[in-house]
């Protein structure tokens, strides 16, 4: 499987389109520049440290712009599971994301990711900003702004800690006490969870629980739970024993907040909630 990376300085007299100065550069055939412009792995560079995704295979480029192409052949070929959305309020948004699924695009493209389903669901009309984030590993609710000003107010509610965010774990073990804290500090910052056991089964020997978090680490629920020898189900990074063939047994299943635009309360659930 090809994966590389290319960039390209347009010279005078190369003044022709992206694909066929890409496919020229490259040696790929025009099809597949085309299959990459389209999934996002061609970005244009606008300004000074600034650059933004190409998917026009007939852009004509003029002398001094600067290309990138990001080719993953492995990563174009996947055919990317759908997420849902479940409310539409104009400002934003609430989607299901499912497991495998990727917040975000990367350089190598965006045709995985949440963020483009949506911009695609909107048919372009509306630009969407991720609010939080949830890792690719994992499923569940995912807020999503479509104006810089909803992006900011939403993250003030975050940062005020505003906005209630429920998780449903399966782990190794059963935790003791069955609700508590874990406090352990993740990259030397403070970090809260908060967890409470729903369920066990001795004959596997494991545990549903649901967590809270009052801080926002990297991978702060997979890493608190590895950490105290009770690590999530499926969890490919973190802990040992805990192979499972369904993957990551991590669902973000609430989601809680007064819209910072009507102040109307709004409570989401995965079990309750119905698709728009």
């Amino acid at each position: 499987m090809q994966r590389f990376s290319l960039r390209i300085t347009v010279e005078a007299g190369e003044e022709q389109t992206a694909c066929a100065l890409l496919a020229q550069r490259s040696g790929l055939a025009k099809g597949r520049i085309k299959d990459a412009m389209v999934k996002g792995a061609v970005c244009l560079k606008v300004g000074k440290g600034s650059r933004k995704r190409l998917r026009r295979a007939s852009t004509v480029l003029k002398p001094g712009q600067v290309l990138e192409l990001h080719y993953d052949q492995e990563l174009l070929g996947l055919q990317p599971p759908q997420a849902r959305c479940l409310f539409d309020a104009g400002p934003y948004s609430v989607w299901e994301k499912p497991a495998g699924l990727l917040a975000q695009g990367t350089q190598y493209g965006d045709h995985c990711s949440l963020v483009r389903q949506a911009e695609l669901h909107f048919q372009g009309k509306r630009p969407v900003l991720p609010v939080h984030r949830l890792d690719r590993e994992a499923a569940g609710l995912m807020l999503l702004a479509h104006s810089r000003e909803a992006a900011a107010r939403f993250s003030r509610l975050l940062q005020e800690g505003k906005i209630g965010k429920g998780y449903r774990i399966t782990v190794v073990g059963r935790p003791e006490p069955d609700e508590g804290d874990i406090d352990l500090e993740l990259d030397h910052k403070p970090a809260l969870t908060h967890y409470r056991v729903t369920g066990y089964d001795p004959a596997t020997n494991r545990a549903t629980v649901a967590v809270s978090i009052a801080t926002g680490r990297l991978h702060q629920i997979r890493r608190h739970f590895a950490a105290i020898d009770h690590p999530v189900l499926g969890d490919p990074r973190y802990g040992t024993g805990n192979k499972n063939r369904a993957g990551l047994q991590l669902v973000a299943h609430s989601l809680a907040f007064r819209c910072p635009f009507t102040g109307k309360r709004h409570d989401f659930d995965l079990d309750t909630t119905p698709a728009v």
